[in-house]
């Protein structure tokens, strides 16, 4: 038999807690997400008369390439086209939602650009779930051919034991890609669709050579650890998915439900429910929502919560 010391015996109940708190938590994180543009004759050949940016739009998710694949044509081309072409976002942003509707994805953001070549988009309080670390934005060089700026599949979970495994406030470098759906190679080329279409590519060459064109700052502000309950919160079940009308939560009987709260993919929450502990089933009308894709919080007593995708047709 073997003889631990009492100090040895403490650090293994110590990693034995810690493990056990790791494997029945979910993290989430409150990021600032800031881009600044950089787009000048210092660094470009040259800049456009009426030059400026669509809508920074993009999506927290779970996989890389996911949303954008910068080395081969994306999985996303029609939604990618419309944007690096004309700063359009309806399919781009369709595109993400069908994303979200098979769990690889979180939430879909977009925040507008001030006008003009230097120019700052700034997402406040962006909620980032441990499941979904993924970030990945872009926006159009506007005028151009099919020209975009991006940042894919940027991680922020840090793998260290500090701020609950989050990265703290940092910036990168963002750069210019050419989606490879038009062959225009100036600023305001006339339209010259490339059939078919090529791999997106980096530009580094004139008017862009190669220099970035913005930088991206993740402020991070907050992040919470809380526990979720393997048995009786995952037996609660919420139906019809997708419903139209009304949803049912049932089998909440057994646990101290708080309250719930609906999420859109962006994050802003549209109802919150308080809620009876001696109810068996709740009944939440959400004809009033636009149809789409929304998030159900069921928080606890004791800080606990379960997350869940509805659809509303």
């Amino acid at each position: 038999m073997i003889n631990f010391t009492p100090a040895l015996k403490l650090y293994f109940v110590i990693f034995f807690a810690f493990i056990s708190s790791k494997l029945f938590s979910q993290s989430i994180a409150n990021y600032n997400i800031s881009v600044t543009t950089i787009w000048n004759s210092e660094n470009h050949t040259s800049v456009p008369a009426g030059a400026h940016w669509s809508p920074l739009v993009g999506a927290t998710h779970k996989n890389i390439n996911d949303i954008v694949n910068l080395s081969k044509p994306s999985p996303l081309t029609n939604g990618l086209k419309d944007v690096a072409e004309r700063g359009i976002n309806t399919n781009f942003n369709n595109e993400i939602n069908t994303v979200i509707a098979s769990g690889n994805a979180d939430k879909y953001l977009i925040e507008n650009f001030s006008s003009g070549a230097i120019a700052t988009a700034t997402m406040h309080n962006v909620m980032v779930s441990e499941d979904f670390p993924l970030v990945t934005l872009i926006s159009m060089v506007a005028p151009s051919p099919d020209w975009f700026i991006a940042v894919t599949n940027e991680n922020l979970r840090s793998g260290l034991l500090t701020l609950n495994g989050w990265k703290d406030t940092y910036t990168i470098d963002v750069f210019a890609y050419d989606a490879g759906t038009d062959n225009g190679t100036n600023y305001n080329a006339s339209n010259s669709a490339n059939t078919p279409r090529t791999n997106i590519f980096k530009i580094n060459n004139a008017p862009i050579n190669g220099n970035k064109m913005a930088t991206l700052t993740f402020t991070y502000n907050a992040s919470t650890l809380s526990n979720r309950e393997p048995n009786a919160i995952a037996g609660v079940k919420i139906s019809p998915n997708p419903t139209n009308s009304i949803i049912t939560l049932s089998n909440i009987q057994n646990i101290n439900l708080k309250n719930i709260e609906i999420y859109s993919t962006i994050g802003n929450m549209v109802k919150q429910i308080s809620t009876l502990k001696s109810l068996k089933t709740i009944k939440i009308d959400v004809s009033n929502l636009n149809k789409g894709i929304y998030l159900v919080k069921l928080n606890l007593e004791n800080g606990s919560f379960k997350t869940q995708k509805i659809a509303i047709n």
